[in-house]
């Protein structure tokens, strides 16, 4: 009878304590992140205009805070902008004058810990596939509605990034022929039509017209539009307010048939909304369900996806870059771990040591 060898019994996984950085067009989060996603500690820093050294300083400055009172590992920064497919350089930023910027290895060399970066959308997609609301799915589309339309593709827990690492930027698919005019200099974006910009500019128009029924949304502003915004057109849709419902059924349509667009090409089992808009929950969202429906193809002799509001809110950006920058840690350290293993003096094959421990 052959003896079975017993099992060796596996080492406990490393699971270090890591920083997570989101990089916004007016503000700077930064936050102590476990591997179950809990946020131990969060700090939030403004940001300073658009100069990169600032901003840079202030996030060596948040991991030196975070360093002085955890032992942190690594540190992951999410930005708004096109991020190299190397996770390495910043290629361009609507917000900040960062132009092929190096970030990664600016940041790591003043604070000594491994470092990644990546697009913004991404880490808050991660995030809410591995803790949110994207949690037991394994083909998840996120898309973020704020100012624009963001988002991300998340397969088996990977974010997938094309081949440039510019993937994602759903915003900008072509909706309309000859549309509304984008800032990004093409016509009829998808943004222009199902963002949180096409609601607000929407009801600003209707504030400026006589239209009574832009009575309670002038009324609210003391007539000056400019002053209206997305979460003030909520809540008076919560209150009932006809036109901010009417206004909301508007972008969610368009939403709709967006969605079932990229649905057609990806076919993912769950849909995340997440950004600001996403706060109006099923004011935005029933609108787009139904519309989905009516325009997704093969409807009917198909699984539809779920279409779900995102769970981890503002946390879900840098929560996601903690995650990543916990796989850089492992990373490191098994680098460091092979080094000294392969550094150590090894006995020479049926070596035997003496009977004073020194070997003959």
């Amino acid at each position: 009878m052959s003896e079975t060898r017993p099992r060796r019994a596996r080492s406990p996984r490393w699971e270090p304590l890591t920083v997570g950085i989101d990089i916004g067009g007016t503000k700077v989060l930064g936050a102590v992140v476990d591997a179950a996603g809990t946020v131990v500690a969060v700090e939030r820093r403004p940001t300073e205009g658009h100069d990169v050294t600032a901003v840079e300083d202030t996030i060596v400055d948040l991991v030196a805070g975070f360093s002085a009172s955890y032992d942190v590992a690594a540190v992951g920064i999410g930005a708004a902008g096109f991020v190299d497919v190397t996770r390495t350089v910043v290629m361009f930023s609507p917000h900040l004058d960062w132009r092929r910027e190096p970030l990664r290895a600016r940041v790591a060399e003043r604070v000594r810990l491994p470092v990644v970066v990546d697009n913004d959308a991404n880490t808050m997609a991660l995030a809410e596939c591995r803790f949110g609301a994207g949690r037991g799915h394994r083909f998840v589309l996120c898309v973020t509605l704020g100012t624009g339309i963001g988002g991300a593709l998340v397969l088996d827990n990977r974010v997938y990034r094309g081949a440039n690492g510019m993937a994602g930027e759903f915003g900008h698919m072509q909706v309309v022929p000859d549309g509304r005019r984008c800032e990004c200099g093409n016509r009829g974006c998808w943004e222009q039509y199902a963002s949180g910009n096409a609601l607000v500019r929407e009801a600003r128009e209707l504030v400026r017209s006589t239209s009574p029924m832009a009575r309670l949304l002038r009324t609210g502003v003391a007539g000056d539009a400019d002053r209206l915004d997305g979460p003030q057109i909520t809540e008076a849709a919560r209150g009932g307010d006809p036109l901010s419902t009417e206004l909301f059924g508007d972008v969610g349509r368009w939403l709709g048939v967006g969605l079932a667009g990229m649905t057609a090409a990806f076919d993912p089992g769950c849909i995340i909304v997440g950004g600001g808009l996403s706060d109006a929950g099923d004011l935005l969202l029933e609108p787009t369900r139904q519309a989905f429906s009516r325009s997704l193809t093969g409807r009917g002799h198909r699984e539809e996806p779920v279409i779900v509001r995102a769970e981890l809110g503002p946390s879900a950006g840098f929560i996601g870059a903690a995650d990543m920058a916990r796989s850089a840690a492992r990373r490191s350290r098994r680098g460091r771990l092979r080094r000294t293993s392969a550094s150590r003096p090894r006995r020479r094959l049926f070596e035997r040591p003496g009977v004073d421990g020194s070997s003959r």
